[in-house]
């Protein structure tokens, strides 16, 4: 009787060792067959230009220094609501980053969205308000030249023509024919434009609208991507908002609230 009831509990012993093994096995594959969607989510948030390209400059401003700092603080804004999320800078600092570096940073961390902010700046200094892009055809001689502008960073960087298959930033050609590269994402990218615009329009910026053209730095991107222009450098009176500390709170205000409303849609069963 003794030797059974010894039996007995070595099984027991045995046993209970087995459940708990069975158990953390459970976990293990229900942890590897895990749905994706439930991933943290990942923001890539890109200050435009930055080191020795400065961007558009106008009245002793740079483009680069406005970039970064509506950068950082709109990044602080989805850091303190969701903590949850993990927010990506292309860069936090002044230093220089080649435009197909920025996609490729947002593509090796798989992210949920690509955020590009800019600066306009015009021949016509009367030239202002808000516009935010999404890749694709420009319609427009004004949306080209923008994308031509913008796409300019290219001549800073070494090799370029091998980084972006042949790309000459003084062909009009080669603008037009990154132009026609429409993405899967494109119906995302353009709803958070339109999100992106009506949010600045809510803070009595005049916005410009959606639209599209071929960014470089959007090329290549494999999930929703925007570029912002938060509004025109040469013109002297969105100048001295763009470089305020207050216009630029506002502005990464307006970008966080369209980012809010649009995830809120659009992750929301994710």
């Amino acid at each position: 009787m003794l030797t059974d009831m010894i039996h007995r509990k070595e099984w027991q012993k045995y046993g209970f060792y087995l459940l708990i093994g069975i158990a953390i096995l459970t976990i293990l594959i229900l942890g590897a067959f895990k749905d994706p969607k439930s991933k943290t989510k990942t923001i890539v948030i890109d200050a435009g230009h930055g080191g020795h390209d400065h961007g558009c400059m106008y009245g002793g401003a740079n483009e680069k220094d406005i970039t970064l700092s509506v950068s950082l603080l709109f990044g602080k804004m989805i850091q303190d609501s969701f903590p949850d999320y993990k927010i990506i800078f292309t860069r936090n600092n002044d230093s220089f980053v080649e435009l197909y570096e920025r996609a490729n940073i947002a593509n090796r961390n798989n992210a949920d969205l690509f955020i590009s902010i800019h600066v306009n700046a015009s021949p016509s200094i009367s030239a202002y308000g808000t516009e935010t892009y999404a890749m694709g055809l420009h319609k427009t001689a004004g949306n080209l030249s923008v994308a031509k502008r913008e796409n300019a960073s290219v001549l800073m960087e070494k090799d370029y023509q091998q980084n972006y298959d042949g790309f000459d930033p003084n062909s009009p050609e080669g603008h037009i024919i990154f132009s026609l590269y429409q993405n899967q994402f494109l119906s995302q990218s353009l709803s958070l434009a339109s999100i992106v615009e009506n949010k600045f329009k809510s803070k009595e910026r005049y916005s410009r609208g959606v639209k599209q053209a071929g960014f470089l730095v959007l090329w290549k991107t494999t999930m929703p991507s925007i570029l912002i222009e938060t509004g025109y450098l040469s013109n002297a009176i969105e100048r001295k908002y763009l470089v305020s500390n207050d216009g630029q709170l506002k502005t990464a205000e307006s970008i966080y609230e369209a980012f809010k409303s649009y995830t809120a849609s659009a992750w929301k069963e994710q």
